[in-house]
């Protein structure tokens, strides 16, 4: 398999297909909660949940939306003077309130100059159907993203870390979603407690199902804080978390089955050293990407390979 050709579709290309130049998302905390924490489905959240492991010191709720897009552009621009950005609002469930909040926060990230569009990152349960009117009006205009954490596709799994959904609410936030020709994105976690291998893999041929447009892989990470770094510590046999080699061949294994337009985001996160109790790789992103493509290189493989649309 020489070089240059196709391993998988990755998200850097997509974006600059899409909209024509290097894009860069900026994270905001637009001060948004979840119902999984403020009492309406439940409190204290998803067992691995801690909103600390991705905000950057630019993204801060006490700061205007504006002021935080503006300093995260600040802070990429002299680095990258053409780079260009996109709104990501990442933290906690970013449709989760009244419906005039959601717009005036929307709106004040598009309005900060260099601004291409917006990622909203959200629960399947909360997309109503009026915000779905607004974001397909939105669509039209500018670029958007809508990405759910699906995190399983294992309804068991799903109650075992608390989600407060089934798999069946992230099929029909997908479709609606899809139907109204807005770009999807997914969020998986994989590794979480009692999933094996066979079932990772029959989750690849599920999601292959969806209308999505992205995709983003992680590796179930221990964040200190969390329930489940709790549940590890009194129970660590319950939990297999991969080895860097492992969790390679298995990532690999996946994309093999995925749908061959599906775009991947990512394949890994990077947690602080200082909130991560396991497992602790030591490499960065970038350098796992690399070590993902030199593998799909010796194995001669690529995204879709194995991947059967009568599934």
């Amino acid at each position: 398999m020489s070089d240059t050709r196709f391993y998988y579709n990755d998200f850097s290309t997509f974006l600059r297909g899409r909209l024509g130049c290097k894009v860069q998302k900026i994270t905001l905390d637009g001060g948004f909660t979840c119902p999984n924490r403020d009492g309406t489905l439940g409190r204290g959240g998803c067992t691995f949940c801690n909103n600390q492991t991705f905000s950057p010191a630019y993204c801060n709720r006490d700061i205007p939306i504006a002021r935080q897009m503006s300093d995260g552009i600040a802070f990429f621009a002299h680095k990258y003077p053409a780079m260009r950005y996109l709104a990501y609002f990442q933290a906690y469930t970013n449709t989760y309130g009244s419906l005039p909040e959601l717009i005036s926060r929307y709106e004040e990230a598009l309005s900060v100059d260099g601004t291409l569009g917006i990622v909203i990152g959200t629960r399947p349960d909360c997309m109503p159907d009026a915000l779905l009117d607004y974001l397909q009006e939105l669509a039209r205009r500018t670029f958007v993203l809508v990405e759910y954490g699906i995190e399983s596709t294992d309804d068991a799994t799903l109650l075992r870390i608390n989600r407060g959904h089934n798999y069946a609410a992230a099929v029909d936030a997908v479709c609606r979603t899809a139907g109204r020709g807005i770009d999807v994105g997914a969020h998986i976690i994989l590794g979480l407690p009692g999933e094996t291998r066979p079932m990772l893999m029959q989750q690849a041929d599920e999601l292959s199902k969806l209308p999505l447009t992205t995709l983003k892989l992680h590796q179930l990470q221990l964040i200190r804080g969390t329930k489940m770094a709790r549940e590890y510590d009194e129970c660590p046999d319950d939990f297999s978390l991969f080895p860097l080699e492992e969790y390679i061949e298995t990532v690999i294994d996946y994309i093999e089955r995925l749908r061959p337009d599906i775009v991947l985001e990512r394949f890994a996160s990077q947690s602080p050293k200082e909130l991560l109790v396991a497992p602790d790789w030591g490499i960065k992103n970038y350098e796992l990407v690399e070590k993902v493509k030199r593998r799909m290189r010796e194995r001669d493989t690529w995204q879709g390979r194995l991947y059967k649309t009568d599934k």
